[in-house]
């Protein structure tokens, strides 16, 4: 496990989905609720095609001084595509997180070794 971020008010958080598979609600869900803790967030979604099926990105900049601008990098990767799961994960800074469904066994390869790896089965769970 590498270590963990340095603690500051400016993170971001980036959802990778598939289109239609009711994400942007759940993302817009969890925008809202950190509005309401009373932090500013930055929310982009970001979708190649609006069809059904293919990759989908919403990303939350979470920010005390309510920065509105996009920032390069993502502190925490909740990565829900395989079919983006490597580009995705070449994203995520050194020391931030992947969060991801670990109900279907990853091959080490498919991670890295300065980035902070959160499973939880998911799939399983529902």
């Amino acid at each position: 496990m590498s270590a963990p971020l340095a603690a500051v008010n400016d993170f971001v958080v980036k959802f990778a989905n598939v289109n239609g598979s009711g994400s942007a609600s759940a993302n817009s869900m969890f925008a809202k609720a950190v509005l309401r803790m009373g932090v500013p967030v930055a929310v982009r979604n970001i979708f190649p095609s609006n069809i059904q099926g293919l990759p989908t990105w919403f990303e939350v900049r979470v920010t005390g001084e309510g920065h509105l601008g996009r920032r390069g990098g993502v502190d925490m990767m909740v990565a829900m595509n395989p079919q983006t799961w490597d580009r995705d994960v070449a994203e995520i800074e050194p020391g931030g997180y992947l969060f991801y469904d670990s109900t279907k066994p990853m091959p080490p390869s498919k991670f890295r070794p300065d980035i902070n790896v959160i499973g939880v089965p998911l799939t399983a769970i529902c």
